[in-house]
């Protein structure tokens, strides 16, 4: 009779696996990551990764889901907790925790780009695709609704349409980052210049700087 295996083994190794897949796909992207790279990265049997996961599909998508599960419920939580600067949110959501434009891109990025340019003929990833999109687009939408509500930004623009211009704005960054050098790409300057879109945009004030 095989031992029993607790649940909270069980959770800790599907992290694990999901973790090592994460530096699989930075480093060899989606198309060319197998799940042998996993299996030998997670140090995990074949049988020992199939039991989480069917595919490489499914590892990749899985990590996306719930990396973007949890920045939706974090979002949402500060959203509910009345922030004193939604720009300030706004900055963290797009740049990490210090809100400031550098010149780092997700180093996921190149994998995404893979998985969903490449893939964009195959129905199952596009409907993924709108979805994930959706779910990114909430994100961004809630704070800009609440810092027009709450009068730190105008309603002169539709907070959803300007939330889809922040998400084209990144996901065309990873586009050039794919084929550019960061030297050449310039992130940091372009990304400070859309800040400033931004807020002559939601008409924020130059010294929005509180703490959330």
């Amino acid at each position: 009779m095989s031992p029993k295996v607790s649940q909270e083994h069980l959770k800790q190794r599907r992290a694990d696996i999901l973790q090592a897949a994460k530096e699989v796909f930075i480093e060899h992207g989606y198309e060319r990551a197998t799940m042998k790279h996993i299996m030998d990265a997670a140090n995990v049997s074949r049988g020992g990764l199939y039991q989480y996961f069917s595919s490489k599909e499914d590892v990749f998508e899985t990590f996306l889901e719930e990396a973007l599960d949890i920045e939706l419920e974090d979002t949402l939580e500060m959203v509910k907790q009345n922030a004193t600067s939604y720009w300030n949110m706004l900055m963290k959501t797009m740049f990490g925790d210090d809100g400031k434009p550098d010149d780092e891109m997700d180093p996921l990025a190149p994998a995404k780009l893979e998985y969903f340019i490449i893939g964009r003929n195959d129905v199952h990833r596009r409907e993924y695709g709108a979805t994930r999109y959706g779910n990114g687009l909430k994100i961004f939408a809630n704070i800009i609704e609440h810092g027009q509500k709450s009068g730190e930004f105008s309603s002169r623009f539709d907070h959803e349409i300007i939330a889809r211009s922040i998400i084209t704005f990144i996901d065309g960054l990873a586009v050039d980052n794919a084929m550019l050098s960061k030297a050449d790409l310039k992130i940091k300057e372009q990304s400070i210049v859309f800040v400033e879109y931004l807020r002559m945009a939601l008409e924020v004030s130059g010294n929005s700087t509180q703490e959330l």
